[in-house]
């Protein structure tokens, strides 16, 4: 079984045809293929045109038919008109890859895409700039811009925004290892390409321009694949093409933004908002700089730009560090005004390279400073190349991540030029400085955030089933929009507090409810289809008398009626009125991206205020992440002081709220409002749920997700013949100290026969990688019983991870020692196959030492085909097909 990707052969051809290759001066097909011969293309290249017979010294055909044998890639840069055929003999040809040039329109699209699949033909564009490979000498794009070899991977959806990345990175020694031109992603798209990407050697970082996308869950699993074993820096266009208070539209060309900045803060990635940003993370990841912390120290020769940067830094939420005692005294030692002891450092204007250095050095020894941002102005009395050369001498020896502005024209050129050359990432305005400082190091903590594995708990998928029963008789009924009665059940069925609600049907029938609830109580109209109650006039609080109950219902319903007559009132909502003088009121909401699926966003009650948006599932990390963005000025602590919020209560009703969104795919939208939270904890004073149909009969189950949640549906409950029980389940980021443990306890022969390797400890980034996993395109199902003091001890694993050809998956399987003989192995592998079936992948194989017997048995008793192996003498390759088994 090849371990190529199923793209390889489109990106390292062994064959390219050029169809609609030209000698006309000006032509695509010119320059395409005079880049293919003068980049030094190493295959074997054809020409097609049946206009001529050589082309640029080269044998042209007719068609690509008459080549007489398949070519791995045809490059078509044919008029629009002819594509649909040309597309048909690529198909009847055998070739297997396809870049369109040309644009299209979209009938066009749709025929040539249903000709294509009836071949197998996969195609990237229409609209493609082609693609580039420098280090292979692979040139297919249409650029005049000769591409140098490097190790960034620009993928990009617009061809003239990669004419535009390669003509500055031709200006600034920025190489690169792939070019890639999506253009229209008819076919090809982000989540295959970046697959490759994860794969490819000569990659070390990715570049991504997106303008749209079309399968949120093939592009969030693969993003967040490829961002755990590679920074990815992604910019996006269309960032006001939709309305942003509208998180559900998707406009022509462009996402909701903030919907789009929630799903690249998880998936731990860089976000950059304009071209400048791209350049300049582009320069810093080549040179190798990767601040770690949103903080910084600025030192400069004047205070205008010193303050020019810290205005920034506090625009972005950079925290400017708070120099210790020990480096203030350092600093006053300096000489000169007291400011210079505090960050910003103004040096004065006749800074010398040594003041410069000695600046440095003290804040060096500051533990808290770990960036730091020098700037220099060229004021007469200081030397610009004098000082660089300081700064190039100390960045080898400090720990500190350096980044210079040397600030001006002429005079500071040359010192400028010194800094690069130096790999030290320099600008001529602070403003950039400090926003690729925050850009770069906002890389860290989205990788916090996309290892965090989230979904709910056995509890939230035990409630699950009676909130279906629920949802399932109101759809029944063809009900769309729940009360508020119903809508607070299943709120409480996740076990998120809520206040009591009985509806009055009439005013009568008010004065006994509100006796039965208990002055005082609150008054709010029961009409499912009114998105706001208090705006309809439908809301009354702080009833504290049987008189004012009466009059409070009548002005209810009367004020609604004028306000909406169309509404259909079924009565008054009665409740306790919740009266909490320190109480903070949020709001919690969900709503269905069209590109997304389910958003989670919180913030203040009140409208008009910011919301901040999160993409379930969420775990406590995340909901924190969330919180901390929402109530930046809130105190933390599972139980704050009087006064304050109680942040671990809100924690967990992110928590249950995200549960119940991928639980219950029926949920269009959700509203929580006001969430009443203070020292005491968090309460659902109000609550709306909108569901429809929800998923296609024979989804997945999580279909509706960007990001597949925790599988809760495959844990298993089970016993051995001696009647002690064992579950298996998916491993979770928490089973690391299990997996430890259980690592420690396998003999070094079952170490050997799993890994193939003499291994005596796992490093902890061997851990993560095996706890922290992506269940849409891997899976590891382990296995645990009760020990003798009744905790969990880990006893087999199974696991499978997605193979470079994007169709099949690789296996392992390691069992304890003292649990080879009870059937566990089978037991794992049978619930792994069925996961790795369910997913649709086309076969699963693995390695195993051909002198492991009872492995090999054990895979010929579940139907694997056992073959030599490809490479390997000691190793047998076995082979599963999972379709129609």
């Amino acid at each position: 079984m090849s371990s190529h990707h199923a793209l390889s052969t489109a990106f390292e051809p062994a064959s390219i045809a050029v169809i609609g290759a030209s000698d006309s001066p000006g032509s695509v097909g010119r320059i395409i293929f005079r880049n293919l011969v003068e980049g030094g293309y190493r295959g074997t290249l054809h020409a097609v045109n049946p206009k001529y017979e050589r082309i640029q010294d080269h044998p042209c055909h007719r068609s690509i038919e008459d080549i007489g044998r398949p070519v791995d890639l045809a490059i078509i840069a044919t008029p629009a008109r002819m594509l649909h055929n040309v597309t048909a003999q690529c198909g009847r040809s055998g070739v297997r890859n396809a870049i369109i040039v040309g644009a299209t329109g979209r009938t066009l699209e749709r025929r040539i895409i249903e000709t294509a699949r009836e071949s197998g033909l996969r195609l990237l564009g229409p609209g493609s700039l082609g693609i580039a490979r420098p280090g292979s000498g692979l040139n297919a794009a249409l650029t005049r811009i000769a591409v140098k070899p490097g190790e960034i991977a620009l993928v990009s959806q617009s061809g003239a925004l990669c004419s535009v990345v390669l003509d500055w990175a031709s200006t600034q020694g920025v190489g690169f290892s792939s070019v890639i031109s999506l253009g229209g992603t008819v076919d090809i798209d982000f989540g295959e390409i970046l697959e490759y990407l994860t794969h490819d050697p000569q990659t070390r970082y990715i570049l991504l321009y997106v303008d749209h996308i079309r399968n949120a869950r093939h592009f969030m699993s693969a993003l967040r694949s490829a961002a755990r074993i590679k920074p990815i820096i992604v910019l996006k266009a269309g960032r006001h093409g939709a309305d942003e208070n509208d998180t559900t539209a998707a406009a022509h060309g462009g996402l909701a933004d903030v919907v789009f900045d929630a799903a690249m803060r998880r998936a731990g990635v860089v976000r950059v908002n304009n071209l400048d940003q791209l350049f300049f993370a582009t320069k810093a990841l080549s040179c190798g700089f990767r601040p770690r912390e949103d903080s910084l120290a600025i030192v400069s020769n004047g205070s205008g730009p010193a303050d020019l940067a810290a205005d920034r830094a506090k625009d972005l939420g950079t925290t400017l560090v708070n120099l210790g005692s020990p480096t203030i005294a350092a600093l006053e030692r300096l000489g000169g005004r007291e400011r210079r002891s505090h960050n910003p450092l103004d040096l004065g204007g006749d800074a010398s390279p040594q003041r410069y250095r000695d600046a440095i050095l003290a804040l060096a020894e500051d533990a808290a400073v770990t960036n730091l941002l020098v700037i220099l102005s060229p004021h007469a009395l200081v030397e610009p190349v004098e000082v660089a050369q300081e700064i190039i001498d100390l960045s080898a020896q400090l720990r500190l991540k350096l980044c210079c502005c040397w600030m001006g024209g002429g005079q500071v050129a040359e010192a400028r030029s010194l800094l690069e050359q130096a790999g030290i990432p320099v600008f001529s305005a602070p403003e950039a400085a400090v926003e690729l400082l925050h850009d770069i190091s906002r890389f860290h903590h989205s990788q916090t955030l996309l290892l965090q594995t989230a979904g709910g708990g056995a509890a939230a998928y035990r409630r699950s089933g009676g909130a279906r029963v629920l949802i399932e008789t109101l759809l029944n009924q063809r009900r769309h929009t729940l009360s508020a009665m119903e809508s607070k059940a299943l709120l409480r069925s996740y076990g998120i507090a809520v206040t009591p609600t009985t509806v009055a049907h009439d005013a009568t029938q008010a004065l006994f409810v509100a006796e039965q609830v208990g002055f005082p109580v609150a008054m709010k109209v029961d009409a499912a289809e009114l998105a706001s109650k208090s705006e309809s006039g439908g809301v009354r609080l702080n009833i504290n008398t049987a008189e004012s109950v009466w009059s409070a219902y009548h002005d209810i319903v009367d004020a609604v009626r004028l306000r909406h007559p169309e509404a259909h009132i079924t009565g008054v909502a009665i409740e306790p009125y919740l009266y909490r003088p320190r109480a903070r009121e949020f709001s919690i909401q969900v709503v269905r991206d069209a590109i997304f699926g389910p958003v989670i966003s919180l913030g203040p009650e009140d409208a008009s205020a910011p919301r901040t948006f999160a993409l379930p599932p969420l775990n406590p990390v995340l909901a924190r992440d969330l919180i901390d963005t929402a109530m930046p000025t809130a105190p933390r602590g599972p139980r704050s002081p009087a006064g304050t919020l109680n942040r671990a209560a809100v924690e967990q009703v992110l928590v249950s709220v995200s549960d119940l969104v991928c639980e219950l795919p029926w949920v269009r939208e959700l509203e929580i409002g006001p969430l009443i939270i203070d020292a005491e904890g968090a309460v659902a004073a109000d609550a709306r749920v909108v569901i429809d149909q929800g998923l296609p009969a024979g989804s997945d189950r999580y279909a509706h997700m960007a990001i597949h949640p925790y599988p809760l549906h495959l844990v298993q409950d089970w016993k051995v013949g001696d009647g002690r029980a064992v579950r298996t389940r998916p491993i979770r980021p928490e089973d690391a100290g299990l997996l430890l443990a259980f690592f420690n306890g396998l003999s070094a022969e079952t170490r050997y026969m799993r890994f193939m390797e003499e291994l005596d400890e796992l490093s902890p980034a061997m851990i993560a990688r095996f706890t922290q996993i992506d269940y849409d395109r891997e899976m590891a199902l382990i296995a645990t019983t009760p020990d003798d003091a009744g905790t969990e001890q880990m006893i087999g694993s199974a696991r499978y991870a997605l193979a470079a050809d994007g169709e099949s998956v690789e296996f392992a399987l390691v069992v304890a020692d003292g649990w080879q003989r009870f059937g566990l192995g089978r037991r794992l592998m049978g619930a792994l196959i069925e996961v790795a079936r369910a997913k649709g992948y086309r076969s699963i194989f693995g390695d195993v030492l051909g002198n492991n017997p009872k492995m090999l048995r054990l895979m010929h008793g579940l139907g694997f085909l056992v073959q030599p192996h490809p490479e390997e003498s000691a190793l047998r390759r076995v082979v599963k097909a999972l379709h129609g088994k």
